[in-house]
């Protein structure tokens, strides 16, 4: 074997790295004791894949190989099964002439490839790769958690579909390892930011989706999990306190964990099915709360919302769909005028932040307490400003409009396409017109728009036909560039990484009051708005397009539905 030369000296002499600093890696290896490589990728003074990798293979006298730009097919996946691959930190790559290639960190480590020849049964040849691309291959191919899947059907028997299901008791000793795939569920979800966890079974599968910016995508599980979708069922029900027995009716539930120092509520919903219950898993970070800057306000639009919730008393309507950011906006404003001498109450469903110095009622129709009852309690409570959930009915939307025409600030929430359509929504609910006009301060209608994914933001060239659809002048072109997403590693290949959201004023003027009161369609009211200076939200996306935020089409898609 030829001499090789360390590696610090190795970079300096082909000067990718100073003297200088390998000095100082070289006294910060010495109090993390940790590789000299590592140390020199943490502080910066190399890039790992670029630089580094390639260099240390070649001194190896092995080949590097970036497994993020590499397909690896099923057949040679098959040749090591996951829990080997987990275990020794190695992905199979190829297999020709009786020979498997895998990629490992340490492509010299002789035990690791002895085992693995062992287990694949021919010669094993190495090649050098970056160990969070080895990790991130092993979700890829063998799917979340398949080691521990892959031990537990080696304790299971499992049964042809059409015989009648017999449990087999040592299925009861494999209580803790599904434990551990759906805390390797939630890490994951968590870690690509998710705020939904679909768990769908299928006849012949388990499904896996994620909610990403409000996208839904596959979760890639091993195929094996569908046999033991009933204990991933008890073992969420238990910790979510639910009865595990009843599996004919709905249930809802709640359970908390805490990943690093960020603390999650997690809301379970169970739905029966033919083929096994349906659950969906809400993320809710109690910690994380937006300012009203970071919602994605245009400044005009900061400056309204800032004096509105400064109003000694009326009521601000946030409208929209599921899942548009209603009540993330209102729990941004509630923050804001959250000070000693305001006695704030809310009354939610379910409470998704805890806010400190705010009291919070959850409402439990199952005995007696919903909307409207909590809001007659909350008002003997003294409170100056008030938080109701939704509106949902004729009996709340009185009570909340008599509670703003009493001297109190409320904020709430509708669902509808629009802010005009949230006049309408109230007046066939059966709520007189002259207490709308007198007790609304402004609708506000809202939509999120996924944000387009920095480290891989290029200007694109949008058709002529689709600037028609969005309503927008061809002058308004000029001197425009347009972007998107390529997609990369950082975003999971989507080209969007966040969101933010648009919003629609309709504040109440004299105006729009006397067309309440006159029961004008909420097409004249929104006419009239427009007229006044109102901004849609299809206007306000085109602004963030041309401020190279979100994409032309992103901005068609959250609100195809108010041009309908």
């Amino acid at each position: 074997m030829r001499n090789r030369s360390p590696i610090g000296q190795l970079l300096v002499d082909k000067k990718i790295i100073t003297p200088e600093q390998l000095k100082i890696a070289l006294h910060e290896q010495k109090k993390t004791r940790e590789l000299l490589g590592i140390t020199l990728i943490r502080l910066g003074f190399v890039d790992e894949e670029k630089i580094y990798l390639p260099i240390l293979a070649g001194e190896l006298g092995v080949d590097f190989l970036n497994l993020k730009d590499f397909e690896i097919p099923s057949e040679v996946i098959n040749k090591i099964p996951a829990k080997v691959a987990d275990h020794y930190k190695v992905i199979p790559v190829d297999y020709r002439d009786d020979v498997l290639t895998i990629a490992l960190t340490n492509p010299l480590d002789i035990h690791t490839l002895d085992d693995v020849s062992l287990v694949a049964g021919s010669k094993v040849k190495s090649v050098l790769a970056a160990q969070k691309d080895i990790a991130e291959a092993i979700r890829k191919y063998y799917g979340l958690g398949a080691d521990t899947i892959e031990q537990m059907m080696d304790t299971v028997t499992v049964l042809p579909q059409s015989t009648e299901r017999v449990e087999d008791i040592q299925e009861l000793d494999s209580e803790a390892s599904i434990g551990k795939f759906i805390n390797q569920l939630l890490l994951e979800s968590y870690q690509n930011r998710a705020t939904d966890i679909h768990i769908e079974p299928f006849e012949n599968e388990l499904k896996v989706r994620y909610r990403v910016d409000g996208i839904l995508y596959d979760a890639k599980v091993p195929i094996n999990i569908k046999h033991f979708k009933d204990s991933v069922s008890s073992r969420i029900k238990i910790i979510s306190n639910l009865d595990i027995a009843e599996k004919r009716l709905p249930q809802d539930g709640r359970f908390k964990v805490r990943v690093g120092d960020v603390d999650l509520d997690l809301r379970v919903s169970f739905l029966p099915t033919p083929y096994g219950e349906s659950i969906v898993i809400r993320i809710l970070s109690s910690t994380k709360l937006y300012s009203l800057a970071e919602l994605g306000l245009a400044s005009e639009e900061e400056k309204i919302l800032d004096g509105l919730i400064k109003r000694p008393h009326g009521i601000l309507f946030l409208t929209g769909p599921t899942g548009s950011g209603k009540t993330t906006t209102l729990y941004s404003c509630l923050s804001r005028i959250n000070k000693v001498d305001k006695k704030i109450i809310t009354i939610e469903d379910p409470i998704e932040y805890q806010l400190n110095g705010i009291t919070q009622i959850q409402i439990h129709p199952a005995i007696g307490l919903n909307f409207a009852v909590g809001l007659r309690s909350m008002l003997r409570h003294d409170p100056d400003i008030m938080m109701v959930g939704e509106v949902r009915d004729t009996e709340t939307a009185e009570i909340t409009i008599q509670v703003a025409l009493t001297g109190h600030l409320v904020f709430s929430t509708l669902h509808t396409n629009d802010a005009a359509s949230a006049v309408a929504r109230l007046l066939d609910m059966g709520v007189e017109p002259y207490l709308v006009a007198s007790s609304v301060l402004c609708f506000i209608a809202q939509r999120l728009v996924r944000v387009i994914c920095p480290k891989c933001k290029k200007p694109v060239h949008v058709s002529a036909e689709m600037f028609k659809e969005m309503g927008i002048d061809p002058k308004a072109l000029e001197g425009v560039t347009i972007y998107e997403g390529k997609g990369c590693e950082d975003c999971n290949l989507t080209g969007y990484k966040g969101r933010q959201g648009i919003y629609e004023f309709l504040p109440i003027t004299e105006e729009i009051r006397n067309l309440i009161i006159e029961r004008a369609s909420a097409a004249k009211i929104k006419d009239k708005a427009v007229e006044l200076g109102m901004r849609t939200l299809r206007e306000r996306g085109w602004e963030k397009v041309k401020r190279g935020i979100t994409t032309p089409s992103e901005v068609i898609r959250v609100t195809q539905q108010e041009e309908i």
